[in-house]
């Protein structure tokens, strides 16, 4: 069974990206949202294998969608994505506990790597 994945960014186009890239590489697709909150609200409705979390959203940013998840559910794996340049927001997400990281320009084989290494598959 594919594993299902949640995917979180306010730029329709990153998740279409991101939704190519997981479809293609075997992963099932179960929501999008354009925020963190509505993130959060999905996680809470879909319950996916994995999520992954723009850092700079609307409304509610990804570090605080990741510890609202991590709160609800401290076995959820969530990958983060950021722009070249977001270090100190990407050790923030690491030490409030992102299982790994997506760096935009997406790279697809980069992508569905940073994926098995985090989830397992």
């Amino acid at each position: 069974m594919a594993k299902r994945v949640l995917l979180v960014d306010d730029a329709a186009f990153m998740r279409m990206m991101l939704k190519d890239i997981f479809t293609q590489g075997g992963y099932e697709v179960v929501g999008e949202a354009g925020d963190g909150q509505e993130g959060v609200d999905a996680f809470r409705a879909l319950r996916p294998d994995f999520v992954t979390l723009d850092i700079v959203m609307p409304n509610m940013d990804g570090l605080q969608a990741l510890k609202a998840i991590l709160q609800e559910d401290p076995t959820a794996t969530a990958i983060m994505v950021s722009a070249m340049g977001q270090d100190a927001l990407m050790q923030e997400a690491s030490d409030a506990g992102a299982k790994g990281f997506i760096v935009k320009p997406f790279h697809p084989q980069a992508v569905l790597e940073t994926v098995q290494a985090a989830v397992g598959v």
